[in-house]
């Protein structure tokens, strides 16, 4: 990750990138989108055009679009943009980060090309060691993988650089923010970014019961999901649910989300309390609050 700005900290919301029924990217809501994490959800920093973005299913033309209107309907209200500016073509890549920097966006986050690619593994602390001799403006990464002992190497070799160690397996946080994480980018921050700002402040003034309380409410919720089967077209159907604000289906291969799932992941977050009063019935026993 490359950024001119100050270290991202805190929640950064993996966006969703909302489309028309016709699979066409539905820019009018945008604006009610940026308003809503920041009001609803207490989360002002953004990843765009990542997985959850289905950003590798739009083309470079829409990326920029995207990314354009983040930056505007952001601005004055978000912390951070960050656009994620991999493809499985370096020139596109190149030509995206070029982009990135002329529309003033706060940092770029690259995913290496994942179909033709070397055949070596390198760990994560491996890829960090002289990597700001190479990338001057490089200031963290993402890290979305459960291995927390490479997480920890990351944090332990690097504790003089003040990179930014940005957590991406959400169910999985309190245990990278106890190994030195200083935020997390995820898709469930769209929706639950209230609830695990609750989980970050109760870290924040060492009141680790609660902060323990707040994840595994958190877990319940997505281990119920995952069981399920959950992805982008799910994460879409959930924020709709959640937000009011409707994200539409995803882009081909992907398929929508099936009304089973949606009634199902309804009904888990109303009896965890994770759903606005004015959507709630009946709250039960189970309730987080």
């Amino acid at each position: 990750m490359a950024s001119r700005k100050k270290k991202l900290q805190g929640l950064v919301a993996a966006t969703i990138t909302p489309m028309t029924e016709h699979g066409e990217i539905n820019f009018s809501v945008i604006g009610q989108y940026v308003d809503y994490l920041v009001e609803e959800q207490g989360v002002k920093n953004i990843f765009v055009n990542g997985t959850t973005g289905e950003g590798l299913s739009l083309s470079v033309s829409e990326r920029r679009q995207v990314a354009e209107e983040w930056m505007t309907k952001g601005r004055n209200k978000l912390d951070q943009v960050v656009i994620h500016v991999g493809a499985l073509s370096l020139k596109e890549s190149q030509e995206l980060a070029r982009h990135a920097a002329e529309i003033g966006a706060d940092g770029i986050a690259v995913i290496a090309p994942f179909f033709l690619k070397p055949w070596d593994k390198v760990r994560a602390e491996e890829l960090l060691d002289g990597i700001q001799e190479k990338i001057p403006t490089f200031q963290g990464l993402k890290f979305s993988d459960t291995d927390l002992l490479d997480f920890g190497q990351c944090v332990d070799q690097n504790r003089e650089r003040q990179f930014a160690f940005l957590f991406g397996v959400d169910e999985q946080l309190l245990s990278a923010l106890v190994m030195g994480a200083t935020g997390a980018v995820g898709s469930t921050y769209n929706y639950l970014g209230k609830k695990t700002n609750q989980m970050l402040e109760a870290f924040e003034r060492k009141d680790f019961s609660s902060a323990l309380n707040h994840q595994f409410c958190i877990q319940r919720f997505i281990n119920f999901v995952l069981k399920l089967g959950f992805g982008v077209s799910q994460t879409k159907a959930i924020m709709t649910l959640v937000s009011g604000i409707p994200m539409g289906p995803p882009r081909p291969p992907l398929q929508r989300a099936s009304r089973e799932f949606i009634d199902e992941a309804k009904a888990r977050l109303e009896s965890l309390d994770f759903l606005s009063s004015t959507y709630l019935k009946d709250r039960n026993l189970e309730s987080c609050s």
